[in-house]
């Protein structure tokens, strides 16, 4: 198929979110929209190794988190998953490199880095009762994450990182393949709450908006 062109798409294309965005609003007690098309990779070796700990921080430039915390910088945002695994949430354009280093840095190490852009999407949660609308969805005790936690948690009947930068909103990390029915659990579930997809401002300090690029369609149809 010499014609064939190789595109990337969100997995929640079909939702068509930058034609509802709206600009962020007080009335809008919960909004939420995704963060497309940003990369993942998947980060494995013993954490408590501090030849690993240092390979990583050596590739990524982060430090390597506490448990259930998560770290950030230029590269991007370091989840703690489990103690021989951390996410690398980060931006597509940058993943190449990001690989590369690992390769260089954990040479000789029972460690290994994963390209899994592919397989997640980020989603961010704000509004005044983006709290409310979390304890619609799971059992976790979302009052209790603070900011630089990262709580791996139920929604529904899928899987997701809960992670909170500010008291703003909180980012949800979830698989691509639970994203359709995770966008559906989130908006019927805030429809009480003047339920929202609004565009976001400067990314300023948040180190996931961050990695949006601030001149693309996207950026302009992400949450506030």
């Amino acid at each position: 198929m010499p014609n064939f062109q190789p595109y990337l798409q969100s997995p929640l294309v079909n939702f068509n979110l930058p034609a509802q965005a709206v600009p962020a609003d007080s009335k809008q007690l919960v909004r939420a929209n995704e963060l497309p098309l940003l990369g993942y990779i998947v980060l494995r070796g013993e954490l408590a190794d501090p030849a690993v700990a240092q390979a990583i921080t050596k590739a990524t430039g982060l430090a390597v988190p506490a448990a259930c915390r998560f770290s950030s910088g230029e590269a991007g945002v370091l989840i703690w998953q489990s103690p021989d695994e951390c996410l690398l949430v980060t931006a597509r354009a940058a993943v190449p490199a990001l690989l590369a280093a690992c390769a260089k840095h954990f040479d000789g190490l029972f460690a290994q880095a994963v390209d899994n852009s592919g397989g997640l999407t980020t989603v961010y949660l704000s509004g005044a009762e983006h709290v409310t609308l979390l304890r619609h969805l799971g059992v976790y005790d979302f009052e209790s994450i603070e900011a630089g936690d990262a709580a791996s948690t139920v929604l529904g009947k899928a899987g997701a990182l809960v992670c909170r930068v500010d008291g703003d909103g909180v980012f949800l990390v979830i698989r691509r393949s639970f994203a359709d029915y995770l966008w559906l659990l989130i908006t019927k579930a805030a429809i009480p709450y003047r339920f929202a997809v609004a565009k976001l401002p400067s990314a300023g300090k948040n180190p996931f908006l961050r990695l949006v690029d601030a001149g693309s369609p996207a950026k302009r149809a992400v949450t506030a």
